[in-house]
């Protein structure tokens, strides 16, 4: 049985390889990516900043990632210490990047690992669904329904 017939026919595609896969997710979350819900002023929560972000251009990238998962990640981090956050969505380490962008040439993997710090030791929510405004911080994104079934999309097909 092939369980792709599952996904809805707005997602569904032959499946070469990662990086059709890749493409395919990116591309129908790109089109979507103006829907996503706002949250009113009074649940507003505020996002962390990358401290790093006047020193370096790979939160600007143009594109996103495949989701990973569709909940953030909750992690300590050492305002001391700076990181790596994967945004291409391959790696096995995730949220952090592991290499896997340059290990695997055949994937084709074009983003790059967005390095961060923060401003005060304390526990952050890392964006695992990669299409976050606000790289490497959570905003909420992994609720659009797009985003969602995307991520249903990638573990029916991947996993």
């Amino acid at each position: 049985m092939n369980l792709c017939r599952l996904v809805p026919s707005s997602l569904r595609m032959p499946v070469v390889s990662a990086s059709s896969i890749n493409g395919l997710i990116c591309q129908n979350i790109r089109v979507h990516s103006t829907v996503r819900n706002k949250s009113s002023k009074t649940n507003e929560v505020e996002i962390p900043k990358n401290i790093l972000e006047s020193k370096q251009t790979a939160h600007l990238q143009p594109d996103f990632g495949v989701p990973y998962d569709c909940k953030p990640f909750k992690m300590l981090l050492d305002k001391d210490k700076k990181y790596s956050w994967c945004s291409c969505g391959q790696g096995h380490s995730q949220p952090l990047c592991d290499g896997t962008h340059r290990k695997f040439p055949q994937l084709n993997i074009k983003l790059k690992p967005v390095r961060f710090q923060v401003a005060e030791t304390k526990d952050y929510w890392l964006c695992n669904c990669k299409q976050t405004k606000n790289r490497p911080f959570c905003d909420g994104s992994h609720r659009d329904p797009v985003i969602i079934e995307a991520c249903k999309f990638k573990h029916v097909c991947t996993g």
